[in-house]
């Protein structure tokens, strides 16, 4: 099977959509299917895997052709790269022969790749991967009409694709609540031989709490969405050390608004492997995820999770089981969950390995496979044939 992966995000820049994407090309690869990435091109001198990046067609040393198309960097948000218009992603469709579109995260370059797929008659496939009215209300508050427009592109592009794929039954549901059809649920894998509790080190637990603290930790973009800033109370607690691991625009503030807090940048691979599997507490702020890989790395390194009950984690966290949900936005009580489980060492073992189970299940190699039956189920109904 030829499919063209069309990723509104992919490596170098480090973003759920990215790194889906990148999976989805690797395990169809592996499985013996031949990918192609479409994605944007990345900044000028951003360290990338081979030659090509932001400048010639393909970059290597992937096993399958990257193909990237003009991009230019969102103001204030330097890493994020919006497609321009242009008909490099029709033209390598049509060269790649594709016999599957599939489309991580559509808006702009997916709009544009899900019109070609259209006019060559191949079936298309979209993954529902940000919640971009969301952001539209969060950072164009001057625009009422932002998450309206927003859903009629994001409608656009999934109401045209044979399939749309939803990470979360919060975002199926949204969805569906917004019109669009054929919408199944495809979550995300977790590598749970990389994140993995035996990779907790004492020596770097020394240097984040010399004093025994317990290390409560938060993994991710440091932007509004993500609403870091409600740890300021958690800060405050005695006995408690906040790590902060990651970058992004908001990342001065936030240290100016958690100056107890430690700062340890943007980690990845192993690094942050090791990172997770040190911490004593997971904690997710941001109330709009669709998913929250974070969560599921964190539950695979044998945490105990604190999430808001919105959106992806209302599916990952069972509550009182392998962590506990709070309101979304409410400092106060992300500040007492910490509290109840810093103080109960037996409490975040139990619900740490109950969190760890829970995810053994869900490699890459499993959730790569379901997608594979996802395209089959789609190219089946191209065919006329419908499964019983």
């Amino acid at each position: 099977m030829r499919v063209a992966v069309v990723a509104e995000a992919f490596p170098p820049q480090v973003n759920g959509v990215a790194h889906s994407a990148l999976r989805t090309a690797d395990h169809l690869f592996l499985r013996g299917h031949a990918p192609l990435v479409i994605a944007p091109s990345a900044p000028r001198g951003t360290a990338s895997p081979g030659k090509g990046t932001g400048g010639t067609d393909h970059e290597e040393p992937h096993p399958y052709p990257v193909v990237r198309v003009p991009s230019l960097s969102l103001p204030g948000y330097g890493d994020v790269r919006a497609a321009l218009p242009s008909r490099r992603a029709a033209r390598a469709i049509a060269a790649h022969r594709a016999d599957l579109v599939h489309l991580a995260g559509p808006f702009l370059l997916g709009a544009d790749a899900m019109k070609a797929a259209r006019g060559l008659g191949i079936p298309a496939v979209a993954v529902y991967q940000t919640d971009i009215a969301a952001y539209a209300r969060l950072y164009t508050p001057w625009v009422p009409a932002g998450p309206a427009l927003a859903w009629y592109r994001l409608r656009a592009v999934h109401n045209a694709a044979d399939l749309t794929l939803a990470l979360s039954g919060a975002s199926r549901h949204d969805l569906e609540e917004h019109g669009v059809p054929r919408v199944r649920l495809w979550s995300h894998g977790v590598d749970s031989v990389r994140f993995h509790p035996r990779h907790r080190d004492p020596s770097l637990r020394r240097r984040l709490a010399p004093e025994g603290e317990v290390l409560i930790g938060y993994v991710g973009r440091l932007a509004p969405e993500k609403r870091v800033e409600l740890l300021a109370e958690t800060c405050a607690l005695p006995g408690v050390r906040v790590v902060v691991v990651g970058d992004g625009p908001s990342g001065a503030r936030l240290r100016r608004a958690l100056p107890r807090a430690v700062f340890l940048g943007r980690r990845t691979g192993d690094d942050l492997a090791r990172i997770f599997a040190s911490l004593d507490v997971f904690v997710h702020t941001g109330p709009f995820e669709t998913f929250c890989q974070t969560i599921q790395e964190a539950m695979a390194s044998g945490l105990p999770v604190i999430a808001p009950a919105s959106g992806g984690p209302l599916d990952l966290v069972d509550h009182e089981r392998t962590g506990l949900l709070v309101p979304p936005g409410d400092a106060s009580a992300t500040r007492d969950a910490v509290r109840a489980l810093a103080g109960s060492v037996r409490t975040r073992v139990a619900l740490g390995r109950a969190g760890r189970a829970a995810v053994a299940d869900r490699s890459w190699e499993a959730v790569g496979d379901q997608l594979l039956r996802h395209y089959a189920r789609v190219l089946g109904e191209r065919a006329g044939i419908h499964p019983v």
